[in-house]
Protein backbone atom coordinates (compact mmCIF):
# COMPACT_ATOMS: atom_id res chain seq x y z
CA UNK A 1 0.00 0.00 0.00
CA UNK A 2 0.99 3.19 -0.98
CA UNK A 3 1.74 5.73 1.91
CA UNK A 4 2.45 9.23 0.42
CA UNK A 5 1.69 11.03 -2.70
CA UNK A 6 3.73 10.62 -5.81
CA UNK A 7 4.16 12.38 -8.97
CA UNK A 8 0.30 11.20 -11.04
CA UNK A 9 2.29 13.03 -14.27
CA UNK A 10 4.96 12.01 -16.84
CA UNK A 11 6.72 14.66 -17.72
CA UNK A 12 9.66 16.29 -19.45
CA UNK A 13 12.58 17.45 -17.32
CA UNK A 14 10.92 15.78 -14.11
CA UNK A 15 13.33 16.15 -11.06
CA UNK A 16 12.85 12.45 -10.18
CA UNK A 17 15.87 11.54 -10.96
CA UNK A 18 17.49 14.71 -9.00
CA UNK A 19 15.21 14.57 -6.13
CA UNK A 20 18.05 13.49 -3.69
CA UNK A 21 20.56 15.74 -4.49
CA UNK A 22 17.87 18.88 -4.02
CA UNK A 23 16.43 17.87 -1.03
CA UNK A 24 20.02 17.17 0.26
CA UNK A 25 20.38 20.42 0.12
CA UNK A 26 17.09 22.38 1.67
CA UNK A 27 18.71 24.84 4.20
CA UNK A 28 16.35 23.98 6.99
CA UNK A 29 15.24 21.12 9.17
CA UNK A 30 12.48 18.83 9.16
CA UNK A 31 11.13 20.32 12.15
CA UNK A 32 11.84 23.89 11.22
CA UNK A 33 8.32 25.99 10.07
CA UNK A 34 9.31 27.85 6.56
CA UNK A 35 7.84 28.88 3.63
CA UNK A 36 8.21 27.26 0.66
CA UNK A 37 8.23 28.16 -2.81
CA UNK A 38 8.09 26.58 -6.56
CA UNK A 39 7.89 29.05 -9.61
CA UNK A 40 8.12 26.05 -11.95
CA UNK A 41 5.54 23.64 -11.07
CA UNK A 42 5.55 20.98 -13.41
CA UNK A 43 5.35 17.16 -12.38
CA UNK A 44 5.57 18.09 -8.89
CA UNK A 45 8.37 15.77 -7.90
CA UNK A 46 9.98 18.28 -5.80
CA UNK A 47 6.85 19.23 -4.51
CA UNK A 48 5.62 15.95 -2.79
CA UNK A 49 9.04 15.50 -1.57
CA UNK A 50 9.38 18.39 -0.15
CA UNK A 51 5.65 17.70 1.90
CA UNK A 52 6.63 14.23 2.85
CA UNK A 53 9.82 15.28 4.09
CA UNK A 54 8.99 18.69 5.78
CA UNK A 55 6.13 17.98 7.39
CA UNK A 56 6.09 21.70 9.41
CA UNK A 57 6.30 23.99 6.57
CA UNK A 58 4.18 27.28 7.24
CA UNK A 59 3.11 28.08 3.50
CA UNK A 60 3.45 26.22 0.46
CA UNK A 61 3.03 28.13 -2.72
CA UNK A 62 3.52 26.81 -6.06
CA UNK A 63 3.29 28.38 -9.70
CA UNK A 64 3.55 27.36 -13.63
CA UNK A 65 2.41 28.87 -16.64
CA UNK A 66 0.77 26.37 -18.00
CA UNK A 67 -3.03 26.90 -16.91
CA UNK A 68 -4.11 23.27 -17.76
CA UNK A 69 -1.75 21.98 -15.57
CA UNK A 70 -2.70 23.97 -12.76
CA UNK A 71 -5.86 23.47 -13.33
CA UNK A 72 -5.83 20.01 -13.22
CA UNK A 73 -4.31 19.84 -9.68
CA UNK A 74 -6.63 22.29 -8.25
CA UNK A 75 -9.16 19.72 -9.28
CA UNK A 76 -7.31 16.45 -7.86
CA UNK A 77 -7.18 19.16 -4.15
CA UNK A 78 -10.69 20.45 -4.52
CA UNK A 79 -12.76 17.23 -6.66
CA UNK A 80 -10.39 14.06 -6.76
CA UNK A 81 -13.58 11.44 -6.78
CA UNK A 82 -15.06 12.90 -9.63
CA UNK A 83 -12.12 13.54 -11.53
CA UNK A 84 -11.30 9.53 -10.81
CA UNK A 85 -14.32 8.74 -11.96
CA UNK A 86 -14.42 10.45 -15.39
CA UNK A 87 -10.74 9.12 -15.63
CA UNK A 88 -11.62 6.00 -14.79
CA UNK A 89 -14.20 5.69 -17.50
CA UNK A 90 -12.00 6.83 -19.49
CA UNK A 91 -9.07 4.17 -19.19
CA UNK A 92 -11.85 1.31 -19.04
CA UNK A 93 -13.05 2.56 -22.91
CA UNK A 94 -9.36 2.85 -23.99
CA UNK A 95 -8.64 -0.65 -23.16
CA UNK A 96 -11.69 -2.16 -23.82
CA UNK A 97 -11.21 -1.68 -27.61
CA UNK A 98 -8.69 -4.96 -29.25
CA UNK A 99 -6.85 -3.23 -31.25
CA UNK A 100 -4.10 -0.40 -32.03
CA UNK A 101 -6.71 1.28 -34.66
CA UNK A 102 -9.42 1.68 -32.12
CA UNK A 103 -7.18 2.92 -29.34
CA UNK A 104 -5.74 5.46 -31.73
CA UNK A 105 -8.97 6.31 -32.68
CA UNK A 106 -10.27 6.91 -29.12
CA UNK A 107 -7.26 8.82 -28.30
CA UNK A 108 -7.67 11.30 -30.91
CA UNK A 109 -11.12 12.34 -30.24
CA UNK A 110 -10.28 12.72 -26.37
CA UNK A 111 -7.94 14.71 -28.15
CA UNK A 112 -10.41 16.90 -30.20
CA UNK A 113 -12.17 16.92 -27.12
CA UNK A 114 -9.53 18.26 -24.53
CA UNK A 115 -9.06 21.10 -27.02
CA UNK A 116 -12.77 22.12 -27.18
CA UNK A 117 -12.56 23.19 -23.78
CA UNK A 118 -16.20 22.33 -22.99
CA UNK A 119 -16.31 19.73 -20.47
CA UNK A 120 -16.58 20.20 -16.93
CA UNK A 121 -13.71 21.50 -14.84
CA UNK A 122 -13.05 17.67 -13.31
CA UNK A 123 -13.74 15.89 -16.51
CA UNK A 124 -11.15 18.64 -18.30
CA UNK A 125 -8.85 17.45 -15.73
CA UNK A 126 -9.38 13.59 -16.61
CA UNK A 127 -8.33 14.25 -20.07
CA UNK A 128 -5.57 16.45 -19.56
CA UNK A 129 -4.12 13.01 -17.17
CA UNK A 130 -5.67 10.63 -19.89
CA UNK A 131 -3.95 12.29 -22.87
CA UNK A 132 -0.63 12.33 -20.33
CA UNK A 133 -0.64 8.64 -19.77
CA UNK A 134 -1.29 7.45 -23.33
CA UNK A 135 0.11 10.21 -25.51
CA UNK A 136 4.04 9.95 -26.76
CA UNK A 137 6.61 10.10 -23.65
CA UNK A 138 3.79 11.94 -21.87
CA UNK A 139 4.90 15.27 -23.42
CA UNK A 140 2.89 18.01 -23.22
CA UNK A 141 3.18 20.50 -26.26
CA UNK A 142 0.59 23.19 -27.74
CA UNK A 143 0.25 24.69 -31.24
CA UNK A 144 0.10 28.78 -31.48
CA UNK A 145 -3.76 27.93 -31.03
CA UNK A 146 -3.11 26.90 -27.77
CA UNK A 147 -4.49 23.13 -28.93
CA UNK A 148 -2.51 20.25 -27.57
CA UNK A 149 -1.28 17.98 -29.96
CA UNK A 150 1.48 15.53 -29.10
CA UNK A 151 0.65 12.42 -30.99
CA UNK A 152 -0.62 8.70 -29.32
CA UNK A 153 2.59 6.53 -27.66
CA UNK A 154 3.44 3.42 -27.80
CA UNK A 155 2.41 1.67 -24.09
CA UNK A 156 1.10 -1.55 -24.05
CA UNK A 157 -0.88 -1.02 -20.80
CA UNK A 158 -0.22 2.12 -19.20
CA UNK A 159 -1.12 2.95 -15.82
CA UNK A 160 -4.05 5.36 -16.51
CA UNK A 161 -6.62 5.86 -13.21
CA UNK A 162 -4.14 5.39 -10.17
CA UNK A 163 -7.06 6.27 -7.71
CA UNK A 164 -4.94 5.39 -4.94
CA UNK A 165 -2.25 7.93 -5.39
CA UNK A 166 -4.72 10.41 -6.76
CA UNK A 167 -6.65 10.25 -3.31
CA UNK A 168 -2.95 10.59 -1.41
CA UNK A 169 -1.87 13.26 -3.88
CA UNK A 170 -5.59 15.11 -2.83
CA UNK A 171 -4.71 14.97 0.90
CA UNK A 172 -1.28 16.28 0.27
CA UNK A 173 -2.28 19.28 -1.53
CA UNK A 174 -4.54 20.66 0.69
CA UNK A 175 -2.29 23.52 2.09
CA UNK A 176 -0.76 24.30 -1.32
CA UNK A 177 -1.92 27.63 -2.58
CA UNK A 178 -1.71 27.58 -6.74
CA UNK A 179 -0.96 30.19 -8.61
CA UNK A 180 -1.07 30.44 -12.57
CA UNK A 181 1.57 32.76 -14.66
CA UNK A 182 4.90 33.86 -14.68
CA UNK A 183 7.12 32.96 -12.16
CA UNK A 184 7.73 36.08 -10.66
CA UNK A 185 4.44 36.66 -9.44
CA UNK A 186 4.91 34.54 -6.73
CA UNK A 187 7.13 37.33 -5.41
CA UNK A 188 4.93 38.52 -3.18
CA UNK A 189 5.34 35.37 -0.73
CA UNK A 190 9.06 35.64 -0.44
CA UNK A 191 9.60 36.57 3.50
CA UNK A 192 12.02 35.14 6.10
CA UNK A 193 12.54 32.00 5.96
CA UNK A 194 11.85 31.40 2.86
CA UNK A 195 13.10 28.42 0.50
CA UNK A 196 12.44 29.10 -3.38
CA UNK A 197 13.06 25.94 -5.70
CA UNK A 198 13.04 27.08 -9.03
CA UNK A 199 12.78 24.56 -12.19
CA UNK A 200 13.13 26.20 -14.97
CA UNK A 201 12.39 25.09 -18.80
CA UNK A 202 15.59 24.24 -19.68
CA UNK A 203 18.50 25.75 -21.79
CA UNK A 204 18.85 23.46 -24.98
CA UNK A 205 21.78 21.69 -24.53
CA UNK A 206 22.69 21.60 -28.62
CA UNK A 207 21.01 23.04 -31.28
CA UNK A 208 18.41 20.08 -31.77
CA UNK A 209 17.13 19.40 -28.46
CA UNK A 210 15.28 22.64 -28.07
CA UNK A 211 12.11 21.40 -26.52
CA UNK A 212 11.67 24.12 -23.70
CA UNK A 213 7.65 24.94 -24.17
CA UNK A 214 5.01 23.26 -22.55
CA UNK A 215 2.93 26.39 -22.65
CA UNK A 216 2.13 28.38 -25.66
CA UNK A 217 5.07 30.77 -24.57
CA UNK A 218 9.08 29.84 -25.17
CA UNK A 219 11.56 30.11 -22.25
CA UNK A 220 14.38 32.75 -23.62
CA UNK A 221 17.48 33.50 -22.67
CA UNK A 222 16.19 36.57 -21.72
CA UNK A 223 13.73 34.64 -19.68
CA UNK A 224 16.80 33.49 -17.93
CA UNK A 225 18.20 36.66 -17.31
CA UNK A 226 14.76 37.92 -15.69
CA UNK A 227 15.14 34.42 -13.50
CA UNK A 228 18.72 35.61 -12.33
CA UNK A 229 17.49 39.07 -11.07
CA UNK A 230 14.72 37.43 -9.78
CA UNK A 231 17.03 34.91 -7.76
CA UNK A 232 18.85 38.25 -6.79
CA UNK A 233 15.45 39.83 -4.91
CA UNK A 234 15.24 36.19 -3.04
CA UNK A 235 18.27 37.35 -1.76
CA UNK A 236 17.36 40.76 -0.72
CA UNK A 237 14.31 39.87 0.94
CA UNK A 238 16.27 37.02 3.21
CA UNK A 239 14.88 34.31 1.09
CA UNK A 240 17.22 31.12 0.06
CA UNK A 241 17.08 29.66 -3.22
CA UNK A 242 18.09 26.97 -5.37
CA UNK A 243 17.96 26.69 -8.97
CA UNK A 244 18.52 23.95 -11.58
CA UNK A 245 19.19 23.68 -15.28
CA UNK A 246 20.59 22.07 -18.17
CA UNK A 247 24.55 22.03 -18.16
CA UNK A 248 25.17 24.37 -21.47
CA UNK A 249 28.76 22.92 -21.52
CA UNK A 250 27.64 19.39 -21.90
CA UNK A 251 26.38 21.08 -25.70
CA UNK A 252 27.78 24.28 -26.62
CA UNK A 253 31.03 24.49 -24.79
CA UNK A 254 29.89 27.85 -23.34
CA UNK A 255 29.98 29.03 -19.60
CA UNK A 256 26.16 30.76 -20.12
CA UNK A 257 25.19 29.44 -16.65
CA UNK A 258 28.70 29.95 -14.70
CA UNK A 259 28.71 33.85 -15.93
CA UNK A 260 25.13 34.46 -15.02
CA UNK A 261 24.92 33.10 -11.83
CA UNK A 262 28.95 34.45 -11.25
CA UNK A 263 29.06 35.02 -7.32
CA UNK A 264 26.81 31.85 -6.34
CA UNK A 265 27.70 28.95 -5.47
CA UNK A 266 27.22 26.56 -8.83
CA UNK A 267 28.04 22.46 -9.01
CA UNK A 268 27.18 19.94 -11.72
CA UNK A 269 25.46 16.84 -10.91
CA UNK A 270 25.04 13.59 -13.16
CA UNK A 271 21.39 12.40 -13.97
CA UNK A 272 19.59 10.25 -16.19
CA UNK A 273 17.01 11.60 -18.67
CA UNK A 274 14.55 9.20 -19.90
CA UNK A 275 12.92 11.61 -22.41
CA UNK A 276 14.42 11.84 -26.03
CA UNK A 277 13.21 11.39 -29.52
CA UNK A 278 16.23 10.11 -30.41
CA UNK A 279 16.39 7.16 -27.82
CA UNK A 280 20.44 6.61 -28.06
CA UNK A 281 20.73 9.80 -26.76
CA UNK A 282 18.71 8.99 -23.48
CA UNK A 283 20.83 7.97 -20.60
CA UNK A 284 23.29 10.10 -17.92
CA UNK A 285 23.56 13.99 -18.41
CA UNK A 286 25.11 16.32 -16.88
CA UNK A 287 23.06 19.21 -14.88
CA UNK A 288 23.64 22.32 -12.85
CA UNK A 289 22.66 23.69 -9.25
CA UNK A 290 23.04 27.11 -8.27
CA UNK A 291 22.32 28.49 -4.73
CA UNK A 292 22.59 31.31 -2.46
CA UNK A 293 23.70 29.40 0.95
CA UNK A 294 26.47 27.55 1.97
Amino acid sequence: MKTHAKPFLKWAGSKKQLIHEIINRVPYSRDEPFTFIEPFLGSGAVLFEMLEQFPNMSQVIVNDINKELIDTYIQIRDNVHKVISQLQEKADAYFSFSNEEQKKEYFYKQRELFNKRSTSKADHAALFIFLNKTCFNGLYRVNKKNEFNVPMGKYKKPLICDGENLKLVSIALQKVIFLNGDFEKTEEYISKPTFVYMDPPYKPINKTSSFTSYSENSFSDDDQLRLQKYCHTISHKGGFWLLSNSDALDGYGNSFFDELYKGFMLERVNVKRFINANAEKRGEVREVLVKNYG
